[in-house]
């Protein structure tokens, strides 16, 4: 018999991890196919045929759907189209699945656990959207509701109500059919939602402090199962995702309720934000094509020459090249901030790799291409190996960026990695010293078992502080031969503006700076018991610290605004 953890796991990696291709047509979904080792009967689907075009995988919807009765796999294909949902599911690289009862009808307790099971099988969880019908809505009322820790959303269409409780994770939901509004009770309740506005016959519900915490009513008495799944998706299973890095990392997975709760996140739509997503294919070392994206909000579209900062993502190790894009807050804030964002396929995988003579033509590319950038405010940031690769940057090419910025990686000691070695950097960090300064945003999970964080151990090996020590050198300010957590027990380095910040999430955030004179030349920030992954919240701290400083586009000298 298969083995159905491994079987899932491989889906996962070549879910995240398959190479782009050209342009697909897309196809209506022709078959189901048996989920295999559960105890229930379910069916599923899942999307391969990512393009260049798509979206970022990793964070798609999985459609979880729990029919009024137990259906055959082809009743079960036709219920996904009566619903729509297969066009969703290709948009954007979904996986549907219709998960029948045990037996002929709903039993609470086995069909509960056949939900447990299939999560724990399924391991990682990130935008789970569970839709019932009928009996399948009442289970999805009375069970699944109380257990909803790991769902982005839940769609309930003609189901009966459930009583209140307040002691359970909030879901966002939308509800619909027979009884809507009773049914919807229970969930403005769970989320502690108030009245908003009404749009039509929809009633709309949200939290004070957080506005994923919602619920929709629809007071239709005459709607298609398709038309409810669009009204679901357009205002609400298009706003968020779910997510969990507390005391280890998302992608290595996770059982039921393992680490809790896990956090509601933005779904980024740039398209209704009015940003412009372009991809672009270009080849300009003639050495093969680069791939990039770019963010344009409407304002800088419109905006004055020399007047509009850029800011470049760099993905991790290997990653789908929109990860940086679409998870680490940047494309929220640029809209906000009026900067353009550009997220590059540094690596290649399936394009020609960049190299960081290749990124910095790039910057030259985009410079020429869109007059209203300014040259001297060019920002770098990246996660991972990304992080690695932008820490580089701002030492090899420090001509060209105004500040950089690095998640969850620094400098690797005695390795070659992402096109140059630690010793390279050190030295020219050594011969620039008091010539060149960089501004340096450092931040990372304390919980970070791909890239540990520095303590009493493993400093002379550490990523993180082998980078502080660089920067410390570059920027011509003091150099600490290794840290002394006596002066901070989290960094080892005497901080100033030092802080500890809570968050609406279940971390705190400890930051602090390095100067030079009064120069804030180094920002360091830990995120309290979190893996490896974007932190969004600390994009805005990044940004604020990135945007005091430009370079003098003549003698390429540090400027910081007074």
């Amino acid at each position: 018999m298969m083995n159905t953890r491994c079987f899932f796991l491989g889906l996962f990696l070549m879910f995240a991890s398959q190479m782009l291709g050209a342009g697909v047509t897309v196809e209506k979904i022709s078959s189901l196919t048996r989920f295999p080792g559960l105890q229930s009967v379910a069916y599923m689907y899942k999307d391969t045929c990512k393009t260049v075009e798509g979206r970022f995988p990793g964070f798609s919807p999985f459609f979880l759907i729990y029919p009024d009765k137990p259906y055959d796999a082809e009743r079960a294909l036709e219920l996904v189209e009566e619903l729509g949902i297969d066009a969703y599911v290709h948009n954007y690289s979904g996986t549907v699945c219709v998960m029948n009862p045990i037996g002929n009808h709903y039993d609470e307790e086995k069909d509960l656990e056949a939900y447990k099971d299939l999560l724990n099988k399924w391991r990682v969880i990130s935008n789970l959207k569970v839709i019932g019908i009928g009996s399948g809505a009442t289970f999805v009322n009375k069970v699944i509701s109380k257990n909803a820790g790991e769902i982005a959303g839940i769609v309930s269409i003609g189901g009966q109500a459930s009583k209140t409780d307040v002691s359970v994770p909030p879901v966002p939901a939308f509800i619909a059919g027979s009884g809507s509004r009773q049914a919807a009770t229970s969930y403005i309740r769970q989320n502690e939602a108030e009245m908003k506005y009404r749009i039509g016959d929809l009633s709309f519900y949200a939290n004070r402090q957080d506005t994923l915490q919602q619920v929709v009513v629809s007071r239709k008495k005459y709607a298609s199962l398709k038309d409810t799944f669009e009204e679901a998706w357009k205002y609400l299973l298009c706003k968020n995702y779910r997510f969990n890095n507390y005391q280890h990392t998302w992608y290595t997975g996770a059982t039921f309720n393992q680490y809790g709760a896990y956090e509601l996140e933005p779904y980024i739509m740039p398209e209704d934000w009015k940003i412009t997503r372009r991809t672009v294919v270009k080849n300009l070392l003639g050495t093969g094509d680069f791939l990039w994206y770019e963010f344009h909000p409407e304002a800088t579209l419109k905006a004055a020459k020399g007047s509009v900062p850029l800011l470049l993502l760099l993905h991790g190790n290997n990653n789908d090249p929109r990860t940086q894009a679409e998870t680490s807050g940047f494309v929220e804030l640029c809209r906000e901030e009026n900067f353009v964002v550009a997220e590059l396929e540094w690596q290649g995988n399936g394009y020609a790799p960049m190299g960081l003579d290749g990124i910095e033509q790039v910057v030259y590319y985009l410079l020429r291409t869109y007059p209203q950038l300014d040259a001297s405010r060019v920002y770098a940031e990246g996660l991972s190996a990304g992080a690695a690769t932008a820490t580089g940057l701002g030492i090899r090419k420090s001509h060209l960026f105004a500040a950089v910025g690095a998640q969850s990686a620094g400098l690797t000691p005695n390795r070659y990695m992402f096109g140059y070695n630690e010793e390279a950097i050190m030295n020219e960090a050594l011969q620039k010293r008091g010539c060149v300064e960089m501004p340096y945003f450092s931040v990372t999970g304390t919980d970070d078992e791909v890239v540990p964080f520095v303590n009493r151990d493993n400093w002379r090996t550490n990523a993180f502080f082998c980078a502080w020590q660089a920067y410390q050198t570059m920027n011509g300010m003091d150099v600490a031969e290794q840290p002394d957590f006596s002066k901070d027990a989290t960094f080892g380095l005497a901080l100033e503006e030092r802080v500890t910040l809570s968050t609406n999430k279940r971390v705190t955030m400890e930051a602090g700076v390095l100067r030079k004179g009064n120069i804030p030349l180094i920002k360091l920030v830990a995120i309290n018991d979190y893996g490896h992954w974007n932190f969004k919240p600390d994009a805005r701290m990044m940004w604020d610290f990135f945007k005091q400083f430009s370079r003098d586009m003549q003698t390429k000298k540090l400027l910081i605004k007074p």
